[in-house]
C-alpha cells in the first residue's frame, strides 16, 4: 500500500463507525476511569516456541454500560507479540501497524454492563515471560471525542494492568523445545553468589575501574587540600577546566594556572604530555602520587584526561575538602581505541539530562564513544534546520491515524503527545552536548537509520510532502520523499511494521540524507568538533521491501548500472551512502546484517571507495550460526565493533525472572559479572548457552560448519555495549538498564584481563570479579548517585539452614535487609538471624537512602 492509500485508510479508520447508541464524552471518561483493564499471560505452552495464548480482561465498574451490537468507540492497545486471532468475543481485533492494534465491535458484540467482566482471548506469536512485553496506557475512543486512557493502566507499575505471572507456563517461554532457565529466586541468588574469596575494604576504595595495565601502591598517602596548585601544559587547557569542576565536587577548589607560572613550594598537581610515554600510543598516561606532588603525563590529550580520571577514582566518595589518597605510581595505556556505547533514545525519548549524564560518566570510565541512534520508526530526536516536520511530527507519538501532527502511538506512549518517550533534542541542546563530550575526550556518531527502521522519517517526509502539495509546490514536496506513490510492495518487519523501509531506489531518498549529514556537520563545527563517522544503520529490513516499486523496476532496467535486480539494492544503497559519506570525508558504519548478502557473505569490501567502514556486530545467538561473523567481516577488510547480544545488550534483564525489565531475545538474562567476563579476543569463548539455555560443549558441532579464524585482528577496532529502548520509557529506568553493566564495558575495553587466557571458571576470575564488585559498593555506585544516576542493585540472595537465615549479595559490602511483616519495616542483615517457621521473610539490597533493589520472597 503506498502512502496516499494509507492516508485514505486511516482517515477512514478514524471516522466513527455506525453506532447504536453513541458514547457521550463524559460517559467515556468514566467507562476509561472506572474500568481495569488488564493483560495476562494465559499460556506459554500452546504450540511449542511459536504461539502463546494471552487476554485482555475488561472489568467495568464505572457506572456506564456499552451497548450491544456495532457501536462508535474502539479500544486501543499495544501488543509487541502478532496478534493472530482475527475476532473474538464479538469483537474485531485488528492490527494498525506496529505494537498498536485496537478492538472493534461486530454485531456479535454481547455488550458489557456495569458490573460485569469481559474477557478477550487471543493466540501471539512467541511467548511473553516478563511484565515488561505489555505496555501501558491503552486508551478509548468514542466518536471523535478526546481519547481517554484506561486509568490503570497509566503507570509504570505493571500490577496495576497486569495478572500475575507466577505458573511454570507463564515463567517458561516454552515446553518444545524445553526451556532451561532457571528462573532467579533466592536460593539461586544465594548460590551463585557463594565465593571463597574475599575482599577487603580498603583494597576496594583502590580498586581503579578500569583496571589500570601496572599499578604500584607505595607507602604513605597525600592529603589534597585547597593549598594545593595545578600547573598545566597550555594545550591542557580544556582538560583542566573539566578536572578543576570536578575536583570542585569534592570541596577542592585549586587555582589552575599554565606551567610558566612558579608554584613555588607548595603542593603541585603537575599535568603535561610527552609524546614518547607508552612509545607513543594514543590515550596512555603515567600518574605518580606522593605526599607533596601528584605528576600525570599523558601521551596525548586524551591521556592526560584518564590520567586525571585515574586520579579522581582513588577519591573516596564520601570525602570533601581534605581528601587523602593513596601514593602510587601507574602506567597506562587503552586496550581498544573503541571504547563505546550505543544509546537508543530513538524508541523512547528520556531528556536532554540523560545524555548529559550518560556522557559524563562515559569519560570518567574512560570510554570514548557515544553511538547515538536518534532516529527510528517510532521516532527522530534531533531538530534538523529546513526539515522542521523530522522533529515536530517524527519526535511525537499521539492518536492521529493519518500521521499529519504526530507519529502513530507505540510503546505504551498513550495517546497525547505529553505521554512518555515523545521529544527531541533542539539544535542548540546538540551543539551544546557536543561540546559537552568533546571537552571529555567522546565521539558521538550518529545513527540516520536506513533503508529499514526508518519509520519516522518517512512518515515525517510524508506529511512535508503533503503540505507542500496542498500549497501546489510540487517539486518542493519530492526533494527528500522517502517513500514512492503507488507503490504496493508488501512485507512486515519484525516489529509488526508494513512501511517502515525507505526507497533506496528514490534520489530524494540519498538528498534527504546528505541533507541531514549538511546539517550534521555544520553542528560539530558549530561546536568545534568535526564529524567523523556516521552511522547509516542498515539492519533489519523487511523482506519484500521494493519487489512492487516503479522506481526500482526503471533502475533494474538500464543494463549499465549492476542493479539487476531485489537482492541488488542493500548493497547499491550501501555503497551510494558510503560514497557519500566519503565526499564529506566521513567515515560511514552500519551494523552486521546491512552489510551481509547472506549468513555467510559479506558484501564486496572492494566496491567501497571508503579507506575505513566500520560494523557492529550484534547477532552472536549461537544455534542461529552466524555468530563468526566477526572474524568474517574483519577478515574481509571491514573495521568490526564487537556489540554482541549475548553479553553487551543492555536492554536484556539483569536475570531471568519476570519483574526483571527488558527484552530477552538473545539471551534469558545479562547481569553486570556476564558482561565482565565477556572476552573480546576470544569470541567463541563467550559460547556458553544456547537461547534456550542448554551448555554449549561444541560450538562447531552446533553450528554445523567451520568457524574461520580471526585473520586480520588489526580490523577489530573495539568494543561497545548496547541499550535499545522499547521498554524503557523513563530516565530512572534507562540509567538502572545502563548501569552499572556499562562500568564492564569500561573495564573490557580497557583492559585485558589475565584470566581471558584461562576461562571464566578460574580463581583468577572469580577473585577480579569480587574485586570489582566490591569496588562498586563501597564508591562507584555513591559516585553515580551524586550524579544523578540510580544504579541497578543485584536482588540478594537467602537461604534458611538450622532455623537461621542466610543472605548475601553479588556485590560484597552490599547493605542486605530483611523484613518479618512483609516490607513494612527493614532491618541490616550483618549476621544470620534466627527465624521461625511461620515468618514471611521479604529481601532487598540498598545503597544509600533512596536506592533499593526488587524485594524477593524467602520460601521457608
Amino acid at each position: 500500500m503506498n502512502f496516499k492509500q494509507t492516508l485514505l485508510a486511516s482517515t477512514l479508520l478514524a471516522m466513527p463507525l455506525l453506532a447504536n447508541a453513541a458514547l457521550t464524552e463524559g460517559e467515556l471518561q468514566r467507562f476509561t476511569k472506572g474500568t481495569e483493564f488488564m493483560f495476562a499471560v494465559e499460556d506459554n505452552f500452546n504450540e511449542g516456541a511459536g504461539k502463546l495464548l494471552a487476554s485482555i480482561t475488561l472489568n467495568n465498574n464505572s457506572g456506564v454500560d456499552l451497548p450491544k451490537g456495532k457501536s462508535d468507540w474502539q479500544v486501543y492497545f499495544h501488543s509487541i507479540r502478532k496478534i493472530h486471532t482475527e475476532q473474538v468475543a464479538g469483537l474485531k481485533i485488528e492490527h494498525i501497524n506496529g505494537d498498536l492494534n485496537r478492538l472493534v465491535p461486530t454485531d456479535d458484540f454481547a455488550g458489557l454492563a456495569s458490573g460485569k467482566s469481559l474477557k478477550v482471548a487471543f493466540e501471539a506469536s512467541a511467548w511473553i515471560a516478563a511484565y515488561s512485553d505489555f505496555m501501558p496506557r491503552a486508551f478509548m475512543v468514542a466518536n471523535g471525542h478526546t481519547p481517554a486512557i484506561f486509568s490503570n493502566t497509566d503507570s509504570e507499575d505493571f500490577t496495576q494492568f497486569v495478572a500475575p505471572i507466577e505458573r511454570e507456563n507463564q515463567l517458561k517461554r516454552y515446553n518444545q523445545p524445553k526451556d532451561h532457565t532457571k528462573i532467579a529466586n533466592a536460593a539461586l541468588r544465594f548460590e551463585r553468589n557463594e565465593t571463597v574469596h574475599s575482599v577487603a575494604r580498603e583494597a576496594a576504595l583502590k580498586r581503579i575501574i578500569p583496571k589500570p595495565n601496572h599499578v604500584d601502591f607505595n607507602r604513605g598517602t597525600a592529603v589534597l587540600n585547597e593549598q594545593w596548585q595545578i600547573r598545566y601544559a597550555g594545550r591542557l587547557k580544556s582538560e583542566v577546566a573539566v578536572f578543576t569542576e570536578d575536583l570542585a565536587d569534592f570541596g577542592l577548589k585549586l587555582e589552575a594556572q599554565p606551567d610558566h607560572i612558579n608554584v613555588g613550594k607548595q603542593p603541585t598537581i603537575t599535568l603535561k604530555v610527552d609524546d614518547t610515554v607508552a612509545a607513543g600510543k594514543a590515550e596512555s598516561y603515567q600518574l605518580e602520587v606522593d605526599d607533596e606532588q601528584i605528576i600525570i603525563v599523558g601521551s596525548d590529550n586524551a591521556g592526560v584526561f584518564y590520567g586525571m580520571q585515574s586520579l579522581l577514582a582513588l577519591f573516596s566518595p564520601d570525602a570533601r575538602g581534605s581528601i587523602e589518597i593513596p601514593n602510587v605510581e601507574i602506567e597506562d595505556s587503552p586496550r581498544f581505541s573503541w571504547r563505546g556505547m550505543h544509546y537508543d533514545n530513538g524508541r523512547n525519548f528520556h531528556g536532554k539530562d540523560a545524555m548529559f549524564k550518560l556522557v559524563e560518566q562515559m569519560g570518567r570510565y574512560k570510554m570514548n564513544v557515544l553511538h547515538w541512534h536518534f532516529s527510528e520508526d517510532e521516532g527522530w530526536r534531533l531538530e534538523i534546520p529546513g526539515l522542521p516536520e523530522l522533529s515536530e511530527i517524527g519526535g511525537y507519538r499521539c492518536f492521529d491515524l493519518s500521521e499529519q501532527r504526530c507519529l502513530l502511538t507505540q510503546l505504551g506512549t498513550g495517546p497525547f503527545k505529553s505521554g512518555s518517550g515523545n521529544g527531541y533534542l533542539s539544535r542548540k541542546d546538540f551543539v551544546e552536548l557536543l561540546k559537552f563530550a568533546t571537552a571529555r575526550h567522546i565521539k558521538i556518531i550518529p545513527e540516520i537509520e536506513g533503508p529499514g527502521h526508518a519509520r519516522a522519517s518517512i512518515k515525517a517526509m510524508e506529511a512535508r510532502y503533503n503540505k507542500l502539495i496542498k500549497q501546489g509546490n510540487k517539486n518542493a514536496a519530492s526533494a527528500y520523499l522517502l517513500s514512492e506513490p503507488g507503490d504496493t510492495s508488501q512485507y512486515l518487519t519484525v516489529q509488526n511494521y508494513t512501511d517502515n523501509s525507505i526507497n533506496v531506489c528514490l534520489d530524494s531518498t540519498y538528498a534527504f540524507i546528505d541533507k541531514v549529514t549538511y546539517e550534521l556537520q555544520s553542528m560539530y563545527r558549530e561546536a568545534g568538533t568535526r564529524l567523523t563517522n556516521l552511522h547509516f544503520g542498515g539492519d533489519e529490513v523487511g523482506s519484500g521491501s521494493w519487489t512492487d516499486s516503479k522506481a526500482c523496476q526503471t533502475l533494474f532496467a538500464d543494463p549499465n548500472n549492476g542493479v539487476a535486480g531485489v537482492a541488488d539494492l542493500k548493497p547499491y544503497f550501501t555503497q551510494r551512502v558510503a560514497s557519500l559519506l566519503d565526499k564529506r570525508g566521513i567515515t560511514p558504519g552500519a551494523w552486521e546484517d546491512g552489510l551481509m548478502y547472506d549468513k555467510v557473505n559479506p558484501f564486496n569490501r572492494a566496491s567501497f571507495v571508503n579507506k575505513q567502514v566500520t560494523v557492529n556486530v550484534w547477532d552472536n545467538i549461537w544455534e542461529w550460526g552466524v555468530a563468526d561473523r566477526a572474524h568474517r567481516l574483519a577478515n574481509d577488510g571491514y573495521q568490526v565493533i564487537l556489540s554482541h547480544g549475548t553479553h553487551l545488550y543492555f536492554d536484556h534483564p539483569y536475570e531471568a525472572h519476570p519483574e526483571a525489565r527488558g527484552y530477552y531475545w538473545a539471551t534469558r538474562y545479562i547481569d553486570t559479572k556476564k558482561t565482565f567476563g565477556y572476552m573480546p579476543d576470544d569470541v567463541y569463548g563467550n559460547a556458553d548457552f544456547t537461547s534456550n539455555r542448554e551448555p554449549i560443549v561444541n560450538l562447531e558441532a552446533l553450528v554445523g560448519r567451520e568457524l574461520p579464524k580471526l585473520e586480520r585482528p588489526e580490523n577489530i577496532l573495539g568494543m561497545q555495549g548496547q541499550v535499545w529502548s522499547e521498554t524503557i520509557r523513563t530516565e530512572e529506568q534507562v540509567m538502572s538498564m545502563i548501569f552499572p553493566r556499562i562500568l564492564s564495558v569500561a573495564e573490557r575495553a580497557w583492559h585485558k584481563a589475565a584470566w581471558e587466557s584461562t576461562g571464566l571458571n578460574s580463581k583468577s576470575f572469580s577473585n577480579d570479579w569480587q574485586q570489582f564488585a566490591a569496588a562498586l559498593s563501597v564508591k562507584e555506585l555513591a559516585k553515580l548517585e551524586k550524579g544523578g544516576i540510580k544504579a541497578n542493585l543485584p536482588v540478594p540472595g537467602g537461604i534458611i539452614k538450622d532455623g537461621k537465615l542466610y543472605a548475601n549479595s553479588a556485590f560484597p559490602f552490599l547493605t542486605i535487609e530483611y523484613s518479618f511483616d512483609g516490607g513494612q519495616s527493614w532491618q541490616e542483615y550483618v549476621a544470620p538471624v534466627n527465624v521461625d517457621g511461620n515468618q514471611s521473610i521479604s529481601l532487598r539490597t540498598r545503597h544509600g537512602s533512596n536506592n533499593t533493589s526488587r524485594v524477593t520472597g524467602l520460601s521457608k
